[in-house]
């Protein structure tokens, strides 16, 4: 069931006893560098070549979903993504992969805490243990084809399963893309939008429970609340 906007609106973040959050884009991002070397490479694949604005808006999801902005620029996405895992490294995509310094409190959350991605399994683990942040979370989801995509909530109610989410649980999803505060709403949690990017360049405003620009913002609005170990 969807939750209750008036509700949503009236809890503060010490409320929540379950958290989920994203990864690229939310917690970390990955040097500009790095981006435009794997979009050569694809490009080179698949006889394109993508400028800095296509490479940022795939990249970021800064179109809505990802899919259907391959379409519209006349790609088939399952070869793009083909080519896009061939290529990456997960070496080199760990040592480019930086944590925003606002998202070093997520640290401290005292639990359950879980992770929900569309990052590949195969490069999530190694950008977990580079920057060592998987000790904070009693959970990790990434998103396949066969466990489905955001905004479809399986994921989201995957992790709350691992998590042992019993549905009196108030909890909530926190991420920078669209697709994320749309999983959240269907799976029933509120959700937090964390403007990483200029809304211009996205087009529109991501509309959740929640916008904040940082975690700084949202954590501060509970004060010294004990939500915080």
């Amino acid at each position: 069931m969807p939750a209750n906007p008036l509700r949503s609106c009236l809890m503060q973040p010490a409320d929540y006893d379950v958290w989920l959050f994203d990864l690229d884009g939310t917690l970390v991002d990955t040097e500009w560098s790095y981006t435009r070397a794997v979009f050569d490479r694809v490009g080179d694949r698949v006889g394109h070549e993508f400028s800095d604005y296509q490479a940022e808006v795939l990249w970021h999801g800064l179109g809505g979903s990802r899919n259907a902005q391959l379409r519209e620029w006349g790609f088939e996405p399952s070869a793009f993504w083909d080519a896009f895992h061939d290529v990456e490294d997960p070496a080199a995509r760990a040592e480019a992969t930086y944590l925003y310094d606002d998202a070093e409190r997520v640290g401290d959350l005292d639990g359950p805490v879980g992770l929900v991605t569309h990052c590949a399994e195969f490069l999530t683990e190694p950008v977990m243990e580079s920057l060592d942040i998987g000790d904070w979370f009693d959970a990790v989801v990434c998103c396949d084809e066969d466990i489905g995509w955001k905004p479809d909530p399986r994921p989201i109610e995957l992790a709350l399963a691992d998590l042992d989410a019993t549905p009196d649980h108030d909890g909530v999803y926190v991420g920078d893309a669209e697709s994320d505060v749309g999983a959240a709403r269907n799976a029933g949690l509120d959700g937090v939008h964390v403007e990483r990017h200029d809304p211009h360049k996205r087009g529109h405003c991501v509309l959740g429970d929640r916008r904040v620009e940082s975690f700084d913002e949202l954590f501060a609005a509970a004060g010294s609340a004990d939500y915080l170990s």
